[in-house]
């Protein structure tokens, strides 16, 4: 069990390393609100992560014809969400968040929310846990067999992708105090913009799936 737990941690860690919309959105909001808010952003993801992780476990028979059925329009709503807070990062004034860095209980509330429901937007995360947990061999028809080892594996899931979050969080604060006003308005301006083109491509795909029935070859 101690192995299986070792396992479903790397698959947590290793699952949340990709840096795509929800990873910018944690460095942002670090850079501009601090470190509290980037860590209950992370943990948001990690959560979303986490609940994949057991529909994994749990079996996808039914799941699986769902996610395929509409698969294109979790691209389309998930990455218009997306296109909409990448364009209120990009008008936003940080200045404000930044000399307020203290941040009240509702809007570290607001944070976790946020990234939670975005990542749920993103039903493949559920197959690339899939491919994690064949990678390293962690058997999830045993662990659907009890309570306790189904607890081990989500729990290891979820401790995998805060460590993660817990990572990478830290070294951008670690460097926060270095942004000068101005490159923190720039980061609001590229960050704003990387999220946005994010999701643009997530629609796009959504699209291309509807008219051709598969995602376009890069």
């Amino acid at each position: 069990m101690l192995i299986d737990f070792v396992k479903a941690i790397l698959v947590g860690f290793c699952g949340s390393v990709a840096v795509g919309p929800i990873g910018v959105l944690c460095i942002q909001r670090t850079i501009n609100k601090g470190r509290n808010s980037g860590l209950i952003s992370g943990a948001g993801a990690a959560s979303a992560d986490t609940v994949f992780a057991a529909l994994a476990v749990l079996g996808l028979a039914g799941i699986q014809k769902l996610l395929d059925a509409h698969q294109a329009v979790f691209y389309i709503a998930g990455g218009a969400i997306i296109a909409l807070i990448g364009i209120k990062i990009h008008f936003s004034n940080p200045i404000k968040q930044y000399k307020r860095p203290k941040v009240g209980k509702f809007k570290l509330l607001e944070d976790f929310a946020s990234t939670f429901l975005l990542t749920l937007t993103n039903p493949m995360t559920i197959f690339f846990l899939i491919g994690l947990f064949a990678l390293l061999k962690l058997d999830l028809i045993s662990a659907k067999e009890s309570t306790s080892s189904i607890a081990v594996v989500l729990w290891g899931v979820f401790l995998g992708a805060c460590a993660w979050w817990f990572v990478l969080i830290s070294i951008v604060n670690r460097f926060r105090k270095k942004f000068r006003l101005r490159k923190i308005w720039m980061v609001n301006k590229i960050a704003g913009i990387i999220i946005f083109i994010l999701g643009i491509i997530s629609i796009f795909e959504g699209i291309w799936k509807i008219i051709y029935g598969c995602p376009p070859t890069i």
